[in-house]
């Protein structure tokens, strides 16, 4: 199932990354990998629980200055479809258990397609209304993101 983006309560943030889709995959998918990139530079991530599945747990937390590890994402993966898609959302927790309100509530969609120069990277956020989409989009999700997905894309195309 894809969703096509609906421009009043979703962002998105593609590129082309210049590395196999296996390798893009093991990224997101291998917690000593992702906590590489997840979080922007120079602030550091600890994936706590990756549990990929449906249903699965998905907790990270951060750390900026080399300071104390605190929450950054406590979420729930809704589909996992190996080298493809990974869908979360922090509305559950792992168990499908509903989570506390969130500070910006979203369901993220990550797809990776075979592409001429290696993958197609694409990440789909969708928020319950515009109100909270407009506040994601304040608070630096093209940077923060963008950031990211560089940082991803550095990662595998070195290979992993």
């Amino acid at each position: 199932m894809s969703v096509s983006p609906n421009p009043e309560l979703d962002l998105t943030i593609s590129r082309i990354i210049k590395a196999p889709r296996a390798v893009v995959w093991k990224a997101w998918t291998t917690p000593a990998s992702f906590e590489q990139w997840w979080v922007p530079a120079p602030a550091r991530c600890k994936v706590v629980e990756m549990d990929l599945r449906p249903g699965g747990a998905f907790a990270t937390r951060f750390s900026e200055d080399g300071g104390d590890f605190v929450p950054h994402l406590t979420a729930c993966f809704l589909a996992v479809d190996p080298l493809e898609r990974i869908v979360f959302t922090n509305a559950l927790t792992g168990g499908w258990r509903p989570a506390e309100a969130p500070f910006l509530l979203m369901t993220a969609s990550i797809t990776l397609r075979e592409h001429p120069q290696g993958t197609e990277y694409l990440a789909h956020v969708m928020h319950t209304n515009p109100a909270d989409r407009n506040k994601h989009q304040e608070l630096g999700f093209f940077d923060g993101w963008g950031t990211v997905t560089e940082q991803l894309a550095t990662l595998a195309e070195r290979g992993v």
